[in-house]
């Protein structure tokens, strides 16, 4: 895992470009303690920070080409690397390192831009080609490993792995974008290549960008998957099928040269990983996870530790508090670089600052929940759609709906999602599906209480909702349930990778996803809605896969949390001070950005945490670290 940044075009050839590509390099130096590099030419100058993980000894970078023409710098693991390293070298290619970069360079060098196509992997990479005069930067199918960019007026362009290295160039000068703060409002991120800084934008999930001179970017979508269902195979075959791919998934992310460990949050998706893991890994495997001693509705230690126990792992946890919290929080977003998601960043960085006193990378189970389907709204989603189709005599997805009499069983998840369906059902009773998923994601109904009239003269809700209305509707599918997933997949699922990523990084610890596998993602997109979502129980195929690997505690349980953080109950302590400080202060006030009276009204009356105070908080912190120049 590494650190990349540089510049392209006439700036390159300035005579600052080194001072600031160095010290672009300085700022990511969390991502790779172990060494930093330098490469330029007339059109490029790159830096990189690494973090050894495979060939510890010869995998320095920038990688250059045996004939001088190809840079390379890299950050991420290419799992394949072996068996593309074998394919290359029976048709003459010659090696000088055991390198995963070595095998990227190579490929590229023989492929171009279609050496994507046969990487598995989490990547995000740049190339200076001096054949064609081409630069060519890839990001990996998910977004696991993050690539940003900004134009330059000379027409180039600055790139790098953290929007705050970016900074150092004194031609990029944070502001707000007004658009994306809009999204993030409203979604808690940000559609698209959008970013809260003006000007500063990131390259998808599955997209290259490629630059041959001033004013010449551009970005192409590689990979998306294909949504044709597969009618000719039964329930068994995808189930086994599944099986199988994430077999050889997990085994491939084993691959290191340092040692390597597993998060475990107490819930099906990380304590899969695990088990698999455990299938070709001695005793020893050593598992993270983090729990608060604010009762057992914080606290899922006991089913990590069943699975520990389960399969001879070695268990570490940590304990985190209302001071770990009002202590780290400033520095966690910090390393995110814009807000995003919800406070469960803060627990994560504290089990990746335990993880990386004991080993180097570890596997986790993120992705789960967008891939299979697993969150308690689309079970509401469904359940609306059945009294749709009960009400006014149709099925608008024909036999791929559940039905209401399938879908008891399963209500029980939804006790602790009274408020939301009270919110969901408030008004716009059965309309389209896009507007009605767009109320179930949508947290702007209460800006108006504590965001300033000013930012609410100028919130447009309806711009976003088409927005992500084209997002919604764009894959060519009749079922809801595919819309949804494949939305959460191309939104969220960024978002929350940005804080598997930076949480991960700042303790200098390399995070791998196993779930996140291309050819795992297009069975799921094959397989038909009625069985991954079969009388609307959330991930029933993945839960129909591990079952036989996974201790029967865990597969049983129906209260997983998702790491909730005891918010409210630690507001009567030094959080309620924090906050506070923070949103009451006269610099906050200054800002504009809140209504005072209403944040006054929300932390001084109210007795709890609730989102609206989080999003303020993170909104005002970044401000402070970032637009005002306050740093941690």
């Amino acid at each position: 895992m590494c650190g990349v940044c540089g510049i392209l075009g006439p700036w390159a050839a300035h005579g600052d470009a080194p001072g600031v590509v160095g010290e672009m390099t300085r700022v990511l130096a969390h991502r790779g303690p172990d060494g930093e590099g330098f490469a330029s030419g007339p059109d490029f100058f790159f830096g990189h920070r690494r973090l050894a993980v495979i060939d510890l000894e010869t995998g320095d970078q920038p990688m250059v080409g045996a004939d001088g023409a190809v840079t390379l710098i890299f950050n991420g693991e290419i799992y394949n690397y072996i068996e593309l390293r074998q394919e290359l070298e029976s048709s003459g290619a010659r090696f000088s390192t055991t390198s995963d970069t070595e095998v990227l360079l190579l490929l590229y060098e023989r492929h171009g831009a279609e050496c994507v196509h046969r990487l598995k992997g989490m990547f995000a990479f740049a190339v200076f080609d001096r054949r064609e005069n081409l630069f060519f930067a890839a990001r990996d199918h998910f977004g696991i490993k993050p690539f940003y960019y900004a134009m330059l007026p000379d027409g180039g362009l600055v790139f790098a792995s953290e929007i705050k290295a970016l900074m150092c160039h004194p031609d990029v000068v944070p502001e707000l974008d007004k658009d994306a703060l809009n999204q993030y409002l409203t979604l808690q991120f940000c559609l698209g290549p959008r970013t809260l800084f003006r000007g500063v934008r990131k390259l998808e999930p599955g997209h290259t960008l490629t630059w041959k001179g001033p004013g010449s970017a551009r970005t192409h979508r590689y990979w998306e998957v294909d949504y044709t269902i597969d009618e000719e195979h039964d329930e068994a075959y995808f189930r086994d099928e599944l099986l199988s791919l994430l077999r050889s998934s997990v085994r491939r992310q084993l691959r290191s040269d340092v040692p390597v460990g597993g998060y475990l949050s107490g819930g099906m998706d990380s304590s899969a990983v695990v088990c698999l893991a455990m299938e070709k890994h001695s005793n020893g495997f050593a598992c993270f996870t983090g729990r608060f001693n604010e009762g057992p509705a914080y606290d899922e230690s006991f089913y990590a530790q069943a699975v520990t126990k389960a399969k001879g792992c070695a268990y570490h946890e940590i304990t985190a508090t209302a001071r770990d919290f009002v202590e780290t929080l400033p520095l966690c977003l910090y390393h995110m670089d814009e807000p995003a998601a919800g406070p469960g960043l803060f627990p994560q960085y504290l089990v990746s600052r335990l993880a990386s006193e004991h080993v180097t990378v570890v596997l986790g189970g993120q992705g789960g929940d967008e891939l299979f389907g697993g969150y308690a709204r689309y079970l509401v989603a469904y359940l609306e759609q059945c009294l749709k189709g009960a009400v006014f005599e149709t099925g608008e997805e024909g036999r791929h709906i559940v039905t209401m009499e399938s879908l008891i069983p399963n209500l029980s998840l939804l006790k602790q999602y009274v408020p939301l369906l009270t919110h969901f059902w408030r008004d716009g009773l059965f309309e389209p599906m896009d507007a009605r998923y767009f109320r179930l994601v949508d947290r702007s109904p209460t800006l108006g209480r504590f965001m300033s009239p000013d930012v609410m003269a100028a919130y447009d809700r309806e711009a976003v909702a088409a927005e992500f209305s084209a997002e919604f509707n764009r894959p060519d599918t009749f079922s809801y349930f595919n819309k949804m997933t494949r939305f959460d997949q191309q939104t969220l699922l960024p978002a929350l990778l940005q804080v598997e990523d930076r949480m991960s990084m700042a303790a200098s610890l390399e995070s791998r996803v196993p779930l996140l596998d291309p050819a795992v993602a297009q069975l799921l997109a094959s397989m038909p809605p009625g069985m991954k979502f079969k009388g609307g129980r959330t991930k029933h195929i993945l839960r129909e896969a591990v079952a036989p690997l996974v201790p029967k505690a865990v597969m049983d349980r129906k209260d997983k949390m998702g790491f909730p953080v005891p918010l409210s109950e630690w507001w009567s302590g030094p959080l309620r001070e924090f906050v506070g400080d923070t949103l009451l202060s006269p610099a906050c006030r200054e800002r504009g950005l809140f209504e005072p009276r209403g944040l006054e009204s929300l932390i001084r009356t109210e007795g709890r945490f609730d989102r609206q105070i989080w999003g303020a908080l993170c909104l005002e912190l970044w401000h402070r670290i970032f637009l005002d120049g306050q740093g941690v």
